[in-house]
Formats: C-alpha cells, sequence, structure tokens
C-alpha cells in the first residue's frame, strides 16, 4: 500500500510542488505474431502506441525492448532499426516489451490546471453551502485526497486505494509547509516550492506513513 505522489497547488491554479514518491511502473511484455495489432509511432524521439490495445498494452505505452534487447529512441542495442525489425515478418514470432511513460513535469503543470476548475465546479455543485469541494477521488488502481487551507492552496496526495489516515498526513504536510517553506525568508507565495529541508522532511514523513499503514494492515 503505497504512496505515490504528493502535489501542491497554488489558490490561483498553479502546481507549485510535486514529488514522486513510489510510483509504479507498468511493464507489459507479450509475444506477437505478424502483423502486430497496433499502431506503432514515433513521438518526442521514442517508439510508442498510437492506436490499439491488447494484454494491458495501451495507447501511450513506449516500446522498451524487441527480442529482449533495449530500444534507446527508435534503435536497439545492437545497433539495428526497431521499426526494420518489427517490418520483417521473418523475425516473427516477435517479442515486444512496453512500458508506461512517466508523466513529465508539463503534463503535471497541464493536470494540476485542470483539477483547480473541477474542485470548484464540485463545490458549486453541492447541493448543501459552503462545500469543501473535491476531498477523495477513487479508482481501481489509485485514491486522490485533497486538502484545502483556508487561503485557498491545495495538496494532493495520491496513493494505493487501500491507503488509509491520507487526510491526517495530509494536514501533517501542510504543517511542513508552513514550517520549512512559509517561514522561508527567502519564499514567495504562490512561487514553486525549492526547499531541501522540505523535500527531505517530506519524504521522511511518507516513509514513516508507509510503514505504519502496512503495521496496521
Amino acid at each position: 500500500m503505497g504512496i505515490y505522489g504528493v502535489y501542491i497547488v497554488s489558490k490561483s491554479g498553479g502546481l507549485i510542488f510535486n514529488h514522486d514518491h513510489n510510483v509504479p511502473e507498468v511493464i507489459n511484455e507479450f509475444n506477437f505474431t505478424y502483423p502486430i495489432d497496433l499502431k506503432l509511432v514515433v513521438e518526442n524521439k521514442k517508439i510508442v502506441v498510437s492506436f490499439g490495445q491488447r494484454d494491458g498494452i495501451t495507447v501511450g505505452h513506449v516500446l522498451i525492448a524487441v527480442g529482449g534487447i533495449p530500444v534507446t529512441g527508435v534503435q536497439m542495442d545492437d545497433g539495428r532499426d526497431a521499426f526494420e525489425v518489427i517490418n520483417n515478418p521473418g523475425n516473427y514470432p516477435l517479442s515486444l516489451k512496453f512500458s508506461r511513460p512517466r508523466v513529465t513535469t508539463n503534463e503535471k503543470i497541464f493536470l494540476a490546471s485542470m483539477f483547480y476548475p473541477l474542485f470548484a465546479l464540485a463545490s458549486q455543485l453541492s447541493p448543501e453551502p459552503r462545500s469543501s469541494g473535491i476531498e477523495v477521488l477513487e479508482a481501481d488502481t489509485f485514491k486522490l485526497q485533497c486538502f484545502q487551507t483556508l487561503t485557498g492552496v491545495k495538496f494532493m496526495i495520491i496513493a494505493d486505494p487501500g491507503h488509509t489516515g491520507l487526510d491526517s498526513l495530509l494536514k501533517n504536510i501542510y504543517e511542513l509547509y508552513a514550517d520549512y517553506a512559509l517561514k522561508n525568508p527567502f519564499y514567495s507565495l504562490d512561487m514553486p516550492i525549492r526547499c531541501e529541508l522540505f523535500e527531505s522532511n517530506l519524504q521522511l514523513l511518507l516513509e514513516q506513513a508507509e510503514k505504519s499503514n502496512v503495521t496496521n494492515v
């Protein structure tokens, strides 16, 4: 039951801090026959799936190995072009290994900007006045918990669906934020947080939370 990441969003909706903790690596390998039922294209100097899915391999997954040989960009480590190997019927059956790409910083900024209006919309749609907005989002593979301060700053944790005690953990993170970021004379509100003491203490807090959660199971 791990914690995948922590995000802090300013009152204006900008991502001011993110910390990847234990992001699970998703790797799928399958033996294909010719022709393969996936469409592969080159994006950002990587071979990715642009259409089709099977056995856990979906759109956006990156090709990382062909026939057990790692792929860097479009070239295999033995010097061959990955597309030439994949498009040659004589090489089949052929093992292809894919992984889910890591979310880039720009994508995290975009996702944070999307959560901000959803949070406000949820508050307005609530039949009860002074709704706190979105506090928990649950899916089959993760849980997102959000805590909004009185000043409008949002603290979010993404964790395993079975992880408990995230509400109190968020408040502890807020205390670290107040102690190490807000009291830093060089820090300005709503600006990205770059504080080693905050990050190191956050890392310790997350590790302790994971250990205590495992103990309580």
